[in-house]
């Protein structure tokens, strides 16, 4: 089995899957160099002590999609997922050296959609920074895959990420009801110009920084079919 084939497996077996050595360290300067030139005063913009975050990145940022989406990744896509998928979120986290930022375990439920309307198992609407978003069926959460792109190393002690293996076969799984004497837990190494390939209902969570290093990853989630009654991903992108 060659080491595409493996990372499909286990993106669908176990719901994630770590690729390292997709951008060089020239190729991370230059995402990162144009983040610094973006113009942050915009309302998807958001900066606190222990966060900063772009939300709708790649089209705030549009400087980045070439960089971003390099002839490695676009085979990763290709081989793993197939040709017809295009952006549906994207968001940019930095947590700085003095984070003290936590996420409990979750699962990803909510997609960005461009207005807000009745229809049926679309759930729990909201509207933040003019953003309309829903939780949609789990037949569309299924067939979203995320990509995260580490422009950092990523361990332990740099907030990591932290899964629960094939959890995202049981559909809506409430962290509440995790059973640890049948579940298991793996933290998700990455290195600097790596990736980590997820399945948005994979259980995972994010511990706080504790080495005063930066952590910086860009979060973007794929898709390849609409949404039905003319209802629209608010950020699609197309790739190919």
């Amino acid at each position: 089995m060659n080491d595409i084939a493996r990372n499909r497996q286990e993106l669908f077996e176990n719901g994630f899957s770590v690729i390292n050595n997709i951008y060089s360290t020239a190729e991370v300067q230059n995402i990162l160099a144009a983040i610094g030139n973006a113009d942050t005063s915009k309302d998807t913009f958001r900066k606190t002590t222990d966060l900063f975050a772009i939300r709708q990145f790649l089209k705030e940022v549009p400087s980045t999609l070439d960089l971003i989406f390099n002839e490695k990744l676009k085979t990763i896509i290709s081989e793993v997922l197939g040709n017809n998928f295009f952006v549906v979120k994207s968001i940019y986290f930095d947590k700085p050296e003095t984070s003290n930022w936590y996420v409990s375990y979750h699962q990803d439920l909510i997609i960005s959609v461009d207005r807000k309307m009745e229809i049926d198992n679309f759930v729990s609407w909201t509207i933040k920074q003019n953003q309309f978003a829903v939780q949609p069926p789990t037949d569309i959460l299924e067939n979203i895959t995320t990509i995260r792109v580490h422009l950092d190393d990523t361990d332990e002690q740099k907030g990591a990420l932290r899964v629960v293996p094939k959890s995202h076969v049981k559909k809506i799984y409430r962290p509440e009801t995790i059973n640890w004497d049948n579940e298991t837990e793996t933290t998700c190494c990455v290195k600097q110009g790596g990736i980590m390939l997820m399945k948005p209902l994979t259980l995972h969570s994010s511990s706080r920084t504790t080495n005063h290093k930066k952590r910086r990853v860009i979060h973007i989630e794929l898709a390849n079919k609409e949404l039905p009654d003319g209802l629209k991903w608010a950020e699609r992108i197309d790739l190919m």
